[in-house]
């Protein structure tokens, strides 16, 4: 077995008590708010499972509502996540749910503000490690691990290749790559983990791509 850094050994830098309950609730929050790109105005928080039972117990809550607010698992700031994401006027719901999920640690998250709203659902997977597996009604993986981009653009031929050329064209290298769509020649997405952060002008370059509709960028 190949470990990333010796962190995949002893777990992750964070605040406790729980790797799988609190590190890995707060990589969902924080990647659930790098992917809505802004602080949202309200959050209603879905539980599934044993972050249901024990989400208030274990800092399942403060870490999730610390990641919203932007912050990284080892923030102290996560311990007051709750009041600062009141002082904040950020409304934050907790919605326990019966229902069983595929994963004992599952929240879905939906978020909005005047501008929009977003939906996602995350499984901490132990070890401080998260990942992403539904975003707005798109099935995907994406584990928060390297750094990466989601695309949203229109189902029509080229729009791939054209987002793989500016990469190529700027000699980054794509370690995992997901698309998805929900009916064809309307809205897909396009999940690229890459061996490096993309810089800004290529960012610029793949929102200037024919049917690109939108490039969020999701750092490591």
């Amino acid at each position: 077995m190949k470990f990333r850094s010796v962190f995949d050994i002893i777990g992750p830098v964070m605040i406790g008590p729980s790797s799988s309950h609190t590190a890995g609730a707060a990589r969902i929050g924080k990647m659930a708010r790098e992917l809505f790109g802004r602080q949202p105005d309200w959050a209603k928080i879905h539980l599934y499972g044993s972050f249901a039972k024990t989400y208030q117990g274990h800092g399942t809550d403060v870490a999730l509502v610390g990641g919203i607010l932007g912050f990284d698992t080892y923030d102290e700031r996560i311990k007051d996540a709750l009041n600062l994401a009141e002082e904040a006027n950020v409304n934050i719901e907790f919605i326990e749910e019966d229902g069983a999920s595929e994963h004992p640690n599952t929240a879905r998250i939906e978020m909005g503000d005047e501008d929009g709203e977003f939906e996602l659902v995350g499984i901490s997977i132990g070890g401080g490690k998260a990942e992403i597996t539904e975003l707005n009604g798109f099935e995907l993986r994406l584990s928060g691990q390297s750094p990466a981009i989601l695309v949203m653009h229109n189902d029509r031929f080229g729009a791939i290749a054209s987002v793989t050329s500016v990469l190529a064209g700027n000699e980054i290298n794509i370690g995992h790559m997901e698309v998805a769509r929900k009916e064809e020649g309307k809205e897909a997405m396009m999940i690229i983990e890459t061996d490096e952060r993309i810089p800004d002008y290529v960012m610029d370059e793949l929102n200037n791509c024919e049917n690109i509709l939108q490039v969020v960028t999701i750092s490591e």
